[in-house]
């Protein structure tokens, strides 16, 4: 937490330092922080923000193209003349994961248009999730164990 800290200092004195107060500079002055810092001889707690941060960063690329790709087969849905929405709900067995990652991960599979976590079961194993688009459960099951639930267990370990 400490080395995030001081990343978060280091892009506000860059952008002090620059006179330029957007958040493309911020941005750009904490990847300047973040080089600097990973380049350092040793910092206490270092190692898990450099391995944490650009894992946390794939998680929100990763559900940004997500969110976008299943709004335009949303809107595509709404706006095409033909219905083809194929409405189901599916049981998702999960791994492990503690109680933090499956808030996380029904956050994320909500947030994405076209689908919704029900509930979760009470032993935490599997998550009931209704899906608008679905040929396949199995097909279904695997894209979401693969994507979201992947990146959520390697984000947060």
């Amino acid at each position: 937490m400490r080395v995030f800290l001081l990343n978060l200092l280091l892009a506000i004195s860059w952008s002090v330092l620059t006179g330029d107060a957007t958040v493309d500079n911020f941005c750009f002055g904490f990847l300047i922080g973040f080089l600097a810092l990973r380049v350092s001889p040793w910092l206490p707690g270092g190692q898990g923000y450099f391995t944490r941060l650009p894992r946390i960063a794939y998680l929100s690329f990763f559900f940004l193209e997500e969110l976008v790709l299943s709004s335009l087969r949303a809107s595509y849905e709404v706006f095409s003349p033909k219905l083809q929405s194929r409405p189901l709900v599916v049981r998702l067995p999960m791994e492990r994961l503690d109680q933090n990652q499956i808030f996380l991960l029904t956050n994320l599979i909500s947030l994405t248009p076209g689908t919704m976590v029900l509930d979760v079961t009470p032993d935490n194993d599997a998550l009931i999730v209704h899906t608008m688009f679905v040929s396949d459960p199995e097909t279904f099951r695997e894209e979401i164990r693969e994507g979201f639930e992947k990146r959520v267990k390697e984000a947060t370990s």
